[in-house]
Order: C-alpha cells, then structure tokens, then sequence
C-alpha cells in the first residue's frame, strides 16, 4: 500500500505505475493499493498527475481517493509512505503495523546517507515538480521490484 496525503498524487501514481510494472513482468502474486491520510473519497487525480503517468503509458483517469480509514491498511504486508510525517502519523495510528511502514526511500535504499527519504508534494505546482516528483517514485519502483 502506498500512503500520501490526498492520494490523488503521488500515492496515486505510485500505485498505478507499480501496477504496470508488475504486469510487465509477469507478476501477478502481488496486490497494489493507495491512499491517503486526509484524502477526500473519490476525489480524482490532478491534471499534473493525469498528464505526467500518460508519459508513463500509465492511465489514472480511473483513480479514485480512498481515506487511510476506509482503507484495508492493516491486512497489507508492506506500507510505503511519501514521506517521514506520513509514516509516523500510520505508525500512530495503528501502532500494530510497526516494522511494515517505511517511506518508499528509506525502504529501497533509494539515499545510502539516510537523508533524502521524503517524496516531496508536488500538488499545486508545475508540471516539472510533477516530473521530478515521478521520476522519483519510478527510480524506487525498480528498486522495490528487484526486492519483492
């Protein structure tokens, strides 16, 4: 499960694009979901977002944002988070999930130096923060699917 804030970002792209990617390589012993702490239910994603995954041949025209408490997060395996304020707002949460809830860098070893571990919100930027900001959760993606 990936977690960011509205889910209509980052978490968002993460989870439509890991899909993708499992497809691609034949991986269908993995199940990929997304949410967010504050979203809003059914909120769709941002045109930025929308714009940006088409790059990827990802289409999240479908999205749809689901609340972390309308969430099956305590039956997932392995929570990625977007960012340190997102994982220690699950951890307080759900406290029985610790040692499942990492931020997506930290998990794969994306900053050896164990400082750059935030995915930074691109919402109400331009489309280049977009770009960045998936190119990023696309670098850890390969790293995750090496690791799964």
């Amino acid at each position: 499960m990936f977690i960011c804030t509205g889910n209509i970002c980052r978490s968002a792209m993460a989870h439509k694009l890991l899909e993708k990617k499992l497809e691609q390589n034949n991986r269908s012993d993995v199940e990929v979901f997304s949410c967010g702490t504050f979203a809003n239910p059914k909120e769709k994603s941002t045109y930025s977002a929308l714009e940006v995954m088409k790059e990827y041949e990802v289409d999240l025209s479908s999205h749809q944002a689901t609340n972390i408490f309308k969430s099956p997060i305590q039956d997932m395996d392995l929570i990625l988070c977007a960012t340190t304020s997102h994982k220690y707002f699950v951890l307080q949460q759900y406290p029985d999930l610790e040692g499942k809830v990492f931020t997506m860098k930290e998990y794969v070893h994306f900053d050896e130096s164990g400082k750059d571990i935030d995915i930074r919100d691109p919402w109400g930027y331009d489309i280049e923060i977009y770009r960045f900001c998936a190119g990023e959760i696309d670098t850890c993606l390969d790293k995750l699917l090496e690791m799964i």
